[in-house]
């Protein structure tokens, strides 16, 4: 309860929200915040927490999904790059919040790791079956998945630009559906 009133506050007021503005939505006290979270930077962690729990659920899935397309690099590509968007965009107004200002724990960042672990070697398979990715298909799966992360949260999802995030998508789709055969 407490963390859905406060990704619904920080969605809407972005790092300005309080913990008063969070409790006052739950409709708890603030100590009832308080007796979870010391500050607000707590109540971050925990929504990045909770959304990574869910994008490695999401994107888990769609490696799943990916396995049944027939074996075109192009149209894994496109399902790869929607299917991780998708994932991401569940609280896209916060998004970018948590990317940035959600402080990084040791633990957080091998949770991001162990999830990189799990996808590189499905996009390996899918990189073999579409004969794509050179010789070393483990190195290109580890590239294409760091690469992907990288670009959707800096350049893909990140506010602003002179482009679309579907024109955005786009260019991403395209960079990635050029690998050479292997």
């Amino acid at each position: 309860m407490i963390l859905e009133a406060a990704a619904q506050v920080f969605q809407r007021e972005g790092l300005g929200a309080t913990t008063n503005r969070i409790a006052e939505r739950a409709g708890v006290s603030i100590g009832s915040v308080y007796q979870y979270f010391p500050n607000k930077r707590a109540v971050l962690h925990a929504l990045s927490e909770q959304h990574l729990q869910q994008v490695e659920a999401d994107l888990v899935a769609l490696l799943h999904d990916i396995a049944r397309l027939p074996p075109r690099w192009n149209d894994v590509v496109r399902a790869l790059v929607t299917g991780a968007i998708d994932a991401h965009e569940k609280h896209s107004g916060m998004h970018h919040l948590l990317y940035e200002h959600t402080p990084r724990t040791a633990e957080g960042v091998g949770e991001l790791q162990r999830l990189f672990r799990q996808l590189v070697p499905g996009i390996a398979q899918q990189l073999r079956r579409c004969s794509v990715g050179g010789p070393d298909h483990e190195l290109t799966a580890a590239l294409l998945v760091h690469g992907i992360d990288a670009q959707l949260h800096r350049v893909v999802l990140a506010p602003g630009g002179d482009r679309t995030p579907a024109e955005r998508a786009d260019a991403l789709i395209a960079l990635w559906s050029a690998l050479p055969a292997g």
